[in-house]
């Protein structure tokens, strides 16, 4: 296992500490600001001439990103420790302050969207007009001041608090494997370990501790299905997912089509290449702790973070001098923490934070090859947030859709650039084999996990879901999108108990496919050359943020995600990869 040390991030950017006296002064403002804003804006926005709704706009901005500097700031000293009960307590204190704020507000949006479409189009709001068409695609589904008020409010200590129960419960989960005690990073590190016992050893231990805390992450997923579906029915969305979909500007059937683009390719992508897998590693049947398992010994050596670093930073220099530029900035000016420690959440993430300041990454390197590619889709995410944060607080934010874009495209630059590099051919086959691990890991199993929610979200309009009921759905599921080369064990039906976006962003997993699917259509068109300026209009598009919905976006490149054709040829490019192991492997 990697020891990563002395790679964690400054954040003195925003504060230099939990007890700066600049949080207190900057909350204070942010107080008399949002008086003030009432006191000018309540009950007169739909009153004003043009130029007065700029200015209140731009206001608004203002004290969003005060209220987002802050917020961020408590999430990410949160995110590095969760077990460090002086920054639990500050994240919980600042979010508790910053939402009286934040409710206070909520008057401004819902006065906009009572604004005439006519005056909306004056030519002296031209530069907030992306901002006011999305807030207005909610216009049906939102409710009266005093209900958007109370539910903002109520968050605190209804949503936002089973949340943090989840994420504080997995963080400090203990493994006990080999007499040893282990975190979540260090046990599920095991799992693509290359001795089939070291893996068996961990999945027993992973297990048994879910086992052990089954029931009240049961209890927290019944919870917050049941909070959605009154959420639902109050906005008046047709389905569970369409609340999502709203969120990502894309619409129902678009996502429906891709659901079942991908659950029709089930048996061209994931069902051969586990059977091949089965074959390389020599085995009739794979347990469900060999999903993971490498396929020979090199993926199982320890890449240092310097050697990824590099590795990544020339992959994408190579696409455009700029991207290496951005991402060089993470390294040097310590945007970055890779370092697993205990505490620390166990996920990844590249957090936007506010214009004004830049993103941060978090992540657990252990120098693994998908470790790597953490790094450059992290990495991805970083380089787009910061092209795009010149939008302003309130429009350089990305559907998660089109968020995923940039960070599965720096995974593809990452792995052409290892599959460039290496000249043995037997080597050569174990890439092309990671890399169709990673695309169903990102398409097919996001896509069972979405499923699973679905169930869940439907389910539950019948009343409380059992425990029994919900590993029923988690197997059926494995079963059908992973296919017959595995064997699921009884202790396997825990496993969908510690999926962090399950809670924290129901539905959002959808996202992973319909990035990877999309880049896979845009790097096919990179590679062919018809398009001209292809990498200026990539990092024009980057740089857009939230000003385009995905028919401006795609449009230079010749793309439509409305057919069905669109999502295919993002598929076949996975088979497509299989059917060359198939050929390698005969």
């Amino acid at each position: 296992m990697s020891k990563i040390k002395n790679l964690s991030w400054d954040l003195s950017d925003f504060y230099s500490s939990i007890t700066d006296k600049k949080i207190a002064a900057d909350i204070g403002q942010i107080e008399k600001d949002v008086a003030d804003f009432i006191r000018q804006y309540s009950d007169k926005i739909t009153k004003i001439n043009a130029s007065q709704l700029f200015t209140a706009i731009e206001k608004y901005e203002k004290i969003c990103e005060k209220i987002g500097k802050i917020s961020s700031y408590s999430y990410l000293v949160y995110a590095s420790d969760l077990s460090n009960q002086a920054n639990i307590s500050f994240h919980q204190n600042i979010s508790e302050t910053l939402s009286k704020s934040e409710s206070q507000l909520v008057f401004f949006t819902l006065e906009l969207n009572k604004i005439a479409e006519k005056k909306l189009q004056n030519p002296l709001l031209k530069k907030y007009w992306p901002f006011i068409r999305d807030t207005r695609l909610f216009r049906k589904h939102q409710l009266s001041h005093h209900l958007e008020k109370l539910s903002l409010e109520k968050n605190i200590t209804g949503r936002n608090a089973f949340i943090r129960l989840f994420d504080e419960t997995v963080s400090n989960l203990k493994f006990s494997y080999r007499s040893k005690i282990l975190n979540s990073q260090q046990i599920f590190d095991l799992m693509g370990n290359r001795d089939e016992k070291t893996r068996k050893d961990a999945a027993k231990a992973i297990s048994k501790t879910f086992g052990e805390n089954i029931k009240i992450f049961a209890f927290i997923t019944n919870i917050l299905a049941k909070d959605k579906e009154i959420e639902d029915e109050w906005r008046k969305f047709a389905k569970p997912i369409s609340a999502r979909n709203l969120a990502n500007f894309v619409e129902d059937e678009i996502v429906d089509v891709l659901i079942s683009s991908v659950q029709k390719n089930y048996q061209k992508t994931s069902h051969r290449y586990y059977k091949i897998k089965a074959k390389i590693l020599q085995k009739k049947i794979l347990n469900y702790w060999d999903r993971n398992a490498p396929l020979n010994k090199d993926e199982d050596r320890v890449i240092s973070f310097e050697s990824a670093k590099n590795l990544v930073l020339s992959a994408y220099e190579e696409f455009h001098p700029q991207m290496k530029k951005i991402g060089a900035m993470f390294f040097e000016k310590k945007w970055i923490d890779a370092e697993v420690r205990n505490g620390k959440d166990s996920g990844a993430f590249s957090h936007p934070c506010v214009p004004s300041i830049h993103p941060y990454i978090l992540m657990n390197y252990q120098g693994k090859v998908r470790d790597v590619m953490t790094l450059a889709h992290e990495l991805g995410h970083g380089i787009h947030q910061y092209l795009a944060k010149k939008q302003g607080y309130l429009m350089a934010g990305t559907p998660l859709t089109l968020a995923e874009t940039a960070s599965v495209f720096g995974e593809q630059l990452a792995f052409q650039k290892i599959l460039k590099n290496e000249k043995n051919p037997q080597k050569k086959k174990f890439i092309i084999a990671a890399k169709v691990e990673d695309m169903i890991n990102t398409v097919v199993r996001q896509i069972a996990f979405l499923e699973f929610e679905k169930n869940v979200h439907d389910q539950r309009k019948k009343g409380e879901i059992s425990l029994e009921k919900l590993c029923q759905f988690w197997i059926e599921i494995q079963k059908e999108s992973l296919g017959p080369a595995f064997k699921f064990d009884e202790e396997y039906r825990f496993f969908w108990c510690y999926i962090p976006h399950f809670i924290h962003s129901p539905f959002y997993v959808y996202a992973y496919a319909f990035g990877d699917c999309l880049v896979n259509s845009l790097y096919g068109i990179y590679q062919s050359g018809k398009v001209k300026n292809f990498k200026e209009k990539y990092l024009e598009m980057l740089a857009s943020g939230g000003t385009r919905h995905h028919k401006e976006l795609l449009a230079p490149f010749g793309l439509s995600i409305g057919d069905e054709k669109f999502w295919q040829s993002g598929l076949d490019v996975i088979s497509g990869y299989v059917d060359q192991l198939e050929q390698l492997c005969d």
